[in-house]
């Protein structure tokens, strides 16, 4: 999302059917360019970023309980409300908003950001090389 976009001019894009997620499970989805693991706690839908950020592992295949996700590879448990590793609750992954209609979950997600790679420096020859 670029700074001059406002979250209401992001739209809702429909991922699943309502009532098509199991009670305490996630399913991921692509929107946006990101992968987004939706959790259904039998009367609301919450949506986190699917990546961990320990090692990578799809969060939406871990188990929820009790508004937390846990991380099928090493444990690690995210609260669903606001993203926060519970051990540590500076590092957090993204929360998007989620809701039903039309009998559709939907999830407003910002696009994926532009990866920035490291622009590589001119070498500068060195003005005595051995020969």
């Amino acid at each position: 999302m670029s700074d001059t976009t406002k979250p209401a001019e992001i739209p809702f894009k429909p991922v699943a059917a309502a009532g098509t997620i199991p009670v305490g499970e996630g399913r991921v989805f692509e929107v946006s360019g990101r992968l987004v693991a939706v959790f259904f706690d039998g009367e609301h839908y919450s949506a986190i970023d699917d990546l961990c950020p320990h090692m990578g592992a799809s969060l939406g295949s871990g188990p929820m309980k009790d508004g937390v996700v846990t991380c099928p590879w090493h444990a690690w448990h995210f609260r669903l409300c606001d993203g926060a590793w519970c051990d540590n609750p500076q590092l957090k992954v993204d929360v998007f908003e989620v809701r039903v209609a039309n009998a559709m979950i939907e999830v407003r997600v910002p696009p994926a950001k532009p990866v920035e790679l490291p622009t590589a420096q001119p070498s500068t020859p060195s003005a005595t090389r051995p020969a």
